[in-house]
């Protein structure tokens, strides 16, 4: 081939290689038209705050994800403070990761919904940014939480990297060297502390699991568990008067996506997607399985301050959100959360057919619930 005929051709293949998009809903892909106008809706309530929990991608030990959205941390957005998984110094992530910060901030919208990047080319797809594609995340919306919290936590997220860039050892927060471990300083720990040491919530309990012996098991016994920290929150945002409801923001089914790190190249569709597990016999247990109290109890408290659901229509590929809702008062969600949670769990002990108190958030609501979704926007 001359080479006057090989140029023609490497220009006509990079032309067509730039035509070809990715799928909708992949790294790089399109994205849903409508995501400004649904957020902007959901910014009408003036919330402060907005825990995100999101759910696990695997069957058993599932545990989930925690970060933190703060208020009007960027222009008519949500700033959101995630602790990023390959910030742990080893050399399998040492290139090709996204390692220039232990807590990783990324916009609202990008979080959830962006299929690109502020972080750059190697940001986790699912995990860093586009969070529903992958799986099902509930926000924990907090109100009336003083402009000081606010700045005092996102303070403290800054120490974070700053420590981490520093190497720092044997902080307030953590014993040893600053850096991700998935049980001694993984995203539970790192939002629990904001809020103790940042925020000044004395009364809040972060463990601070060591590994003994090289004993990993003792370290996981004690570690911070995602649903478990988030049920400590609501406690003590309640105590303070702070006022709560959920937006769950559902997964999208149909992601063709594959994450090159992992090992196993499964489809973003065809990851299990599970309620995050406290630490319970629930570990142990296949996707949509759970019969102990402690997990009914967060899924039924989780439904009874739901306010809105978001979702993708797979046919449109737009938004639709469905609500609102009317959230019960957080003493009644609890109150009615445990009694459900603790009748149920023992009829799932004694194995009889039965119709559960409780509803899971996620599951579709009982004819007549007066909290039942009304017709998507």
């Amino acid at each position: 081939m001359s080479r006057s005929r090989f140029l023609l051709f490497l220009a006509a293949w990079l032309w067509s290689s730039q035509c070809v998009a990715a799928d909708f809903g992949t790294r790089g892909g399109e994205e849903p038209a409508n995501i400004d106008e649904v957020i902007d809706v959901l910014r009408q309530d003036p919330y402060d705050l907005e825990l995100f929990i999101s759910f696990g991608t695997s069957k058993g030990g599932s545990a989930g994800h925690l970060a933190l959205g703060v208020r009007d941390g960027v222009v008519g957005d949500d700033l959101v403070y995630s602790a990023n998984f390959y910030a742990d110094r080893s050399k399998e992530h040492a290139s090709g990761f996204y390692t220039e910060n232990l807590m990783a901030t990324v916009p609202k919208k990008e979080y959830l919904l962006r299929t690109e990047s502020s972080l750059g080319g190697t940001a986790s797809f699912g995990l860093d940014f586009g969070e529903m594609y992958k799986r099902s995340v509930i926000g924990i919306r907090v109100y009336g939480v003083p402009p000081g919290e606010k700045r005092a936590l996102a303070a403290y997220f800054q120490r974070i990297n700053d420590d981490y860039r520093a190497r720092a050892r044997n902080t307030e927060y953590h014993d040893g060297e600053v850096k991700y471990d998935y049980l001694r300083l993984n995203c539970a720990k790192t939002i629990g502390s904001a809020f103790r040491f940042g925020a000044g919530y004395s009364e809040l309990e972060v463990t601070r699991p060591r590994l003994l012996a090289g004993r990993r098991v003792v370290a996981a016994m004690n570690a911070n568990i995602p649903t478990e920290m988030a049920l400590k929150l609501m406690h003590q945002w309640n105590a303070r008067g702070y006022g709560l409801d959920v937006v769950l923001y559902r997964k999208y089914p149909s992601s063709t996506h594959v994450d090159p790190h992992e090992e196993d190249k499964v489809m973003f569709r065809d990851l299990p997607d599970r309620f995050p597990s406290v630490l319970s016999r629930d570990f142990r247990r296949d996707q949509g399985q759970y019969e102990d109290p402690e997990n009914l109890f967060a899924m039924y408290l989780m439904y009874n301050l739901a306010r809105y659901g978001v979702r993708i229509d797979e046919e449109t590929r737009r938004l639709e959100l469905s609500g609102p809702r009317t959230p019960l008062p957080y003493s009644e969600a609890e109150r009615l959360a445990a009694e459900a949670a603790e009748f149920d769990s023992d009829k799932y002990g004694r194995k009889t057919d039965f119709t559960p108190r409780g509803t899971r958030i996620g599951e579709d609501a009982p004819s007549g619930d007066v909290r039942a979704p009304v017709p998507a926007r």
